[in-house]
């Protein structure tokens, strides 16, 4: 198979899955690396096609009913993660990601796609199997989320409770 068969091959997967491919099964199914799938989903990137790189996976997002979009900047301890996770997936929200400034590299984005109480610990789950560390300890708690909910009303509530935590950050 050349590489635009593979591509083309790669798109049908992903479009066909709802839930995130992983690189090497990906790479398994097409008899090749993982790091030629790393490379083929660049070029689509780069050609205009929406593949998101999550921790579990590719996927194209669904077209959502997405009504209301904010990026909010919020500051706060990493233990407070979860609560404040918590807090705007209660209401309805999702997490689509986390965005920190770092003074070398720049604007630095993790694709979160947290959309339950579910993934909310799926995530804690994997921080504390792979020990790693949040984003937000590069820039002492300060961060970015873009927080995407079906309503302004719903907005509202999730940026009110997280003002009453404290973890917004105000002008």
């Amino acid at each position: 198979m050349n590489s635009i068969d593979r591509r083309i091959c790669i798109m049908k997967i992903l479009k066909e899955n709802s839930k995130p491919q992983k690189g090497h099964v990906l790479a398994e199914k097409l008899g090749v690396t993982r790091q030629v799938i790393v490379k083929d989903i660049a070029i689509l990137r780069a050609k205009g096609k929406s593949i998101v790189a999550t921790p579990d996976g590719y996927l194209i997002p669904k077209i959502e009913r997405e009504t209301v979009k904010k990026v909010i900047a919020v500051s706060h301890k990493a233990n407070e993660m979860e609560d404040e996770l918590k807090t705007i997936v209660k209401f309805g929200g999702r997490i689509k990601d986390v965005i920190v400034e770092h003074p070398v590299y720049g604007e630095i984005r993790g694709m979160l796609m947290i959309k339950n109480l579910y993934d909310v610990d799926n995530f804690l789950y994997k921080i504390n199997k792979y020990k790693a560390e949040p984003l937000l300890i590069l820039t002492g708690g300060v961060h970015l989320h873009t927080v995407i909910a079906d309503d302004y009303d719903t907005l509202e509530k999730i940026i009110n409770e997280l003002k009453e935590k404290k973890y917004i950050i105000s002008d």
